[in-house]
């Protein structure tokens, strides 16, 4: 990081995901390292570092006199360039969920970035974010609901298992004859190992106390969200919920 800036000059700083691992984000490492610039620079290569111009003001906070970029305007730049939309809601998702940030002050700052791409989708998406959804996998949860004619669930919900150990439910529907549906949702880190086991006792823990689980992908979730309200509904889900 201190060649990328020094080498890049004057007004330089750490910016896009690089900047934000600097503040603490997790699980969105990049080996290589982003460096923003005024633009009109001619420099040369530097292997590891990706030099990106730019006529913003150079929007920093000095980190152990590292030049970095703050968190509210690096997420959301990153965000508005990246090319797919999911992984730019993602990120923005994952800053506030871990707490670097909030979606009220992602909000408060998106004006100032004007022009920004996908801004509507941004400011829609913080709104929800705002509203209780931390992960881009819940925002399609509230999504699939809306649309599908869904009662919203409970999220992120304490529970106790089986064994005593306290569970945290994606989400769950309590019926008013007394039973909770729980839907599970696995993102790509479950297919690890570790995770899958993990999941496995999970779930028989949480059906051991009477609960119905039901499973799905987060792309089913987001590709396939007929099918998984189809089987939402089958165990009672919007007929009989509380």
């Amino acid at each position: 990081m201190w060649a990328g800036v020094l080498h890049a000059g004057p007004n330089s700083a750490i910016a896009g995901l690089t900047a934000l691992e600097v503040r603490g984000l997790r699980r969105w490492h990049r080996d290589e390292v982003t460096v923003l610039l005024p633009k009109s620079h001619n420099l040369e290569p530097l292997p590891g570092v990706r030099f990106v111009e730019t006529r913003r003001p150079i929007m920093m906070f000095a980190t152990e006199a590292l030049p970095v970029w703050r968190t509210e305007p690096a997420a959301l730049l990153f965000a508005g360039y990246h090319p797919s939309t999911r992984t730019a809601l993602g990120l923005l998702a994952a800053v506030v969920q871990q707490r670097l940030t909030s979606a009220d002050r992602l909000l408060s700052e998106l004006p100032d970035l004007h022009p920004l791409r996908r801004s509507r989708i941004f400011r829609a998406t913080l709104e929800e974010i705002a509203g209780g959804s931390q992960s881009v996998n819940e925002l399609d949860l509230v999504r699939m609901c809306r649309r599908e004619g869904l009662p919203l669930p409970h999220r992120q919900t304490p529970r106790r298992d089986a064994s005593g150990r306290l569970r945290y439910s994606d989400a769950e529907w309590r019926m008013r004859d007394g039973r909770v549906v729980i839907l599970e949702i696995d993102g790509g880190f479950h297919m690890e190992v570790e995770h899958w086991e993990d999941d496995i006792v999970r779930e028989r823990d949480l059906v051991s106390t009477g609960a119905i689980v039901l499973r799905c992908t987060g792309r089913e979730l987001r590709d396939e969200s007929p099918r998984v309200a189809a089987s939402l509904r089958a165990v009672g889900v919007g007929r009989s919920s509380a």
